[in-house]
Parts: C-alpha cells; sequence; structure tokens
C-alpha cells in the first residue's frame, strides 16, 4: 500500500497537470502576437476563407422570393447598402460579377482580416469608424472615412457599411450611416442574407452567424430610406430608428424564407 505520507497530494497532482500544459500555453502566447502582425499569415487566412466564402454561396442556392440585387443596384445606384454585425458574411459573395463596391471597416485590428477577406472577393475598402452616439463621435473617429465614402459615392460608385456600431448594441443602426445619407443625397437600402444552415455564436456580442454549405440562402431588400441634406436632429434620429426597423424586418424575412415558415 502507498504510503500516505509519500503520496502526491490532490493540490501536487493538479499542479503537475498545470506543468504539463504550461509549455504548450507559453509558447502559443509568444508566437501568437507575431502571427497576428505577420502580413504573410493574414494574406494566408484571408485567401482561404474568401474560397469558402465563395464555396458556402455557390451552394446556396436562392429560394424563390428573393430579390433580385442586379434590379435594385440599376433602380437605385449610387446607394448605401446597409447591413447587420454577424449577419455580414456572405456579403461580399452575393455582390454581382463585375460590379464595383466600397465598405467601410473598423479601424479595428480585428476588422482587418475581414477588410482584407472582402478585398479578394472584390470589394474595395474604407477603414474607419460609423459614428456611435452623435455627430460629435462621427468628427472624432469617421469624419475621414464618410468624407471619402461621399466622394466614392459622388463619383457614381456604391459602398456598403455595417450600420450598428461594434461591440455597441446589436441590431441598432448608430448615426453613421444616416449622415452618410445626409450628406451624399443618396438612399440607404436594407441587405439581409440567410442561408438554412447556420452556425449561431452565441456567446459573440452580435449573435455571429457563421453560414454553412450545401443548403438554401435567400436576400432580402428593404425599401430605400432618403435622408434630407436639411435633417435636424430629431429627424436624424427618427431616420435611425427607421433603419433599425427596415433592417430587421428585412433580416426577419430572409430567415423566415430559408427556414421555410
Amino acid at each position: 500500500m502507498e504510503n500516505k505520507a509519500t503520496a502526491p497530494s490532490p493540490a501536487m497532482t493538479a499542479n503537475r497537470k498545470k506543468s504539463g500544459r504550461r509549455p504548450l500555453k507559453e509558447l502559443w502566447r509568444r508566437v501568437r502576437k507575431p502571427l497576428a502582425k505577420s502580413r504573410f499569415v493574414k494574406q494566408a487566412l484571408a485567401t482561404l476563407m474568401a474560397g469558402a466564402i465563395r464555396l458556402i454561396d455557390r451552394t446556396n442556392p436562392r429560394v424563390d422570393g428573393s430579390h433580385d440585387l442586379q434590379e435594385a443596384i440599376d433602380a437605385h445606384s449610387p446607394a448605401i447598402a446597409a447591413l447587420w454585425h454577424g449577419q455580414h458574411i456572405l456579403g461580399p459573395a452575393i455582390n454581382p460579377k463585375k460590379h464595383k463596391i466600397v465598405a467601410l471597416f473598423s479601424r479595428s485590428a480585428d476588422a482587418e482580416l475581414n477588410a482584407l477577406v472582402a478585398e479578394k472577393l472584390g470589394f474595395e475598402t474604407v477603414r474607419g469608424s460609423g459614428g456611435r452616439k452623435g455627430e460629435r463621435d462621427i468628427r472624432k473617429g469617421g469624419a475621414k472615412a464618410l468624407i471619402m465614402l461621399k466622394r466614392t459615392i459622388d463619383r457614381g460608385c456604391n459602398v456598403a457599411m455595417i450600420a450598428d456600431i461594434p461591440h455597441g448594441t446589436p441590431r441598432e443602426a448608430g448615426l453613421g450611416i444616416v449622415t452618410l445619407a445626409r450628406i451624399s443625397g443618396r438612399p440607404i437600402v436594407p441587405v439581409a442574407i440567410a442561408t438554412s444552415r447556420r452556425k449561431v455564436l452565441e456567446r459573440t456580442w452580435d449573435k455571429t452567424t457563421i453560414n454553412l454549405p450545401f443548403g438554401r440562402s435567400a436576400v432580402i431588400l428593404g425599401e430605400p430610406i432618403y435622408v434630407k441634406s436639411d435633417a435636424d436632429e430629431a429627424v436624424m434620429e427618427e431616420k435611425r430608428r427607421e433603419v433599425t426597423n427596415a433592417l430587421n424586418e428585412a433580416t426577419r424575412r430572409a430567415y423566415s424564407l430559408v427556414d421555410g415558415q
């Protein structure tokens, strides 16, 4: 029988297990930051992700009731396509071929990889803030981006913008997209994309939805929303809520179609 005095205690056993895992953890911590900063690694990941998105789009045919993007482009260009965080992954893939579009991505490190993927799928990108609580925040973080997007629209090119604020309230539009509509005079067109096969990351702030292959898909567009150039704060807030409601309704309809409801 093992002597209790010399037998390893539960605490000692736990420490040994931890020490056995520690070298791997330490190694990962050391290589994680250099990998995240490596342009080669980012480009390789972006290429893989772009290929996966193309596959997902091609293996999810549109269901009856989906809207025709080309018709909307012909009718409303140049316009501002509005999407939700976490529901936008297939956005670059559904853009009609040879149709030029410029998308806004935040300046965060997390958004950099998404921007690279979008570029590989044919988008041009602008980095900046979409504006949080009001125009003061827009002037601080997003004025340059909004000016670049306005100039893009002035050239006759459509733009795409995520309507809600990163790590803010999900599926609630910010003022940035409304401000762009006001200064450009062009409409916001809500865009919702859904697939029947999907994985929802419940722990993410925006309930990110990973679209999966070999199902069916739907694309729903809301009615265009215009903002007058002389809109005051009250009107801007009204339009912000209108964008929120229209985009949520388009999202609901898209999921209803793919889920057969």
